[in-house]
């Protein structure tokens, strides 16, 4: 994936690219790197959040097809549930668009899903479970959070290079 990251001119991806809003099942993509985020739920989805806001900036990524498949990203979401609730407010934040669940992060990401379809978004949720994946609409798709994970991690390397990853 090593060079296979780009932008345009503002910064936001290929020039008339159709952009896919990203939407993460934050305790998923957070449970997926055994990292000891157990011991500290808010700290680790804080550290995701963090994360994300680079996704969230970078134009276009290799897509979950591999750096053949280019995404351009349009907005990131995350939704928080149980103790990660207390890493953020609701709201848009450094990029990112922080949901709260109410009570069960799925049915929160299902309806998200639900709502930017009905809009028209393009839309690609991150989550591993399979139940989940079940209930979204079908014009959503989907990555598990290896796909995420290698992303971040390429967009970190990059910025700790020098901020290869477009404008911020």
């Amino acid at each position: 994936m090593a060079g296979s990251l780009g932008d345009d001119d503002d910064g936001r991806g290929r020039p008339g690219a159709a952009r896919t809003d990203v939407v993460v099942d934050a305790a998923n993509a957070v449970g997926s790197r055994p990292d000891g985020w157990w011991r500290d739920r808010p700290g680790a989805a804080r550290r995701l959040l963090a994360q994300l806001a680079l996704l969230a900036r970078a134009g276009v990524v290799p897509g979950p097809g591999g750096a053949e498949a280019a995404l351009a990203v349009g907005e990131v979401h995350a939704v928080l549930e149980g103790a990660a609730r207390a890493a953020s407010s609701e709201g848009l934040h450094a990029g990112v668009h922080v949901h709260l669940a109410p009570q069960d992060g799925d049915s929160a990401i299902a309806g998200l899903a639900d709502h930017l379809v009905a809009a028209g978004r393009t839309v690609l949720v991150v989550t591993a479970d399979r139940g989940l994946r079940a209930r979204l609409p079908a014009a959503a798709s989907s990555a598990g959070p290896g796909w995420l994970r290698a992303v971040l991690d390429e967009l970190r390397a990059g910025d700790a290079a020098g901020g290869v990853d477009g404008p911020g």
